[in-house]
């Protein structure tokens, strides 16, 4: 049983991982073509990546995007998870399953709200509207992180406060808020991902004036593959991989991706 058990997870892990493989080792390729195996090593393809006018701008443009947009999602989901959970609002079933609307529906119907909405303001082609509709769009994240902080969040700690004559805004800044830090961090790290990789809504809110790096991808697919291509999916697989392990080794993954609080006590 545990061979069997051990050989299943051996083909899942080598299922998920092998295409990854084979785009890693083909950015390395000496031509310009996508050959595997690779016909020599260099290291050309990333130091186009910054030495490139064209993908520096890109690179620019969605770090940017995503550290804005994650930053106004944060600001969104805070104040709306406060609010459901602490002061237990009649509607805040409703109000929740609107704070996770955006994520659930398909990027697409989001995008055409963004765009609709946009071009009724008569103001699109602006880096402003991927920040704005993205920080909509990604806001369930920390959304969801906040919330769960706020439901582990022991009652007695705010309850105290307000007992030796705290008032709300001061427990609220001395007490609650250094709690829900750590979840804030986790909803914007995510979001932050999730933002530099995400272009549907990029490419329809943007009108073809703001080039992310995911708009610039497929841009360049049209005119063939190259090895760029597979450093570009290198370098995303590595943020991805870098900011979804420091959540393992110093946050709450499991809980983030809703595993039972009690059951990951019982494991402690």
């Amino acid at each position: 049983m545990r061979a069997l058990r051990w050989s299943l997870t051996t083909l899942v892990v080598v299922f998920l991982i092998a295409p990854l493989f084979v785009v890693a080792v083909v950015s390395f390729n000496e031509n310009r073509y996508m050959d595997f195996p690779p016909e020599g090593f260099s290291l050309h393809w990333y130091a186009q990546l910054w030495e490139d006018i064209s993908w520096r701008e890109s690179w620019t443009t969605s770090l940017v995007v995503a550290a804005a947009s994650a930053a106004l999602a944060v600001l969104i989901a805070t104040p709306l998870a406060c609010l459901l959970r602490a002061y237990h609002v009649r509607l805040a079933p409703v109000l929740y399953s609107l704070g996770i609307l955006p994520f659930m529906l398909p990027p697409v119907i989001s995008a055409l709200g963004a765009l609709v909405f946009w071009n009724s303001m008569h103001h699109s082609g602006r880096i402003e509207n991927i920040v704005i509709s993205h920080a909509i769009f990604f806001s369930t994240l920390p959304l969801v992180t906040v919330s769960l902080a706020m439901e582990a969040m022991d009652p007695s700690l705010p309850e105290a406060a307000q007992t030796l004559g705290a008032s709300q805004r001061t427990t609220f800044r001395t007490i609650t808020l250094p709690l829900l830090v750590p979840s804030m961090i986790t909803g914007y790290a995510a979001a932050f991902v999730l933002s530099l990789n995400e272009y549907i809504i990029a490419f329809m809110v943007s009108r073809f004036s703001v080039v992310t790096l995911p708009i610039k991808v497929v841009n360049d697919l049209r005119y063939g593959f190259t090895p760029t291509i597979a450093a570009v999916a290198v370098v995303f697989i590595a943020i991805a991989t870098t900011v979804f392990t420091l959540f393992a080794l110093y946050g709450n993954l499991l809980k983030f991706l809703g595993a039972d609080p009690a059951i990951l006590e019982r494991e402690r």
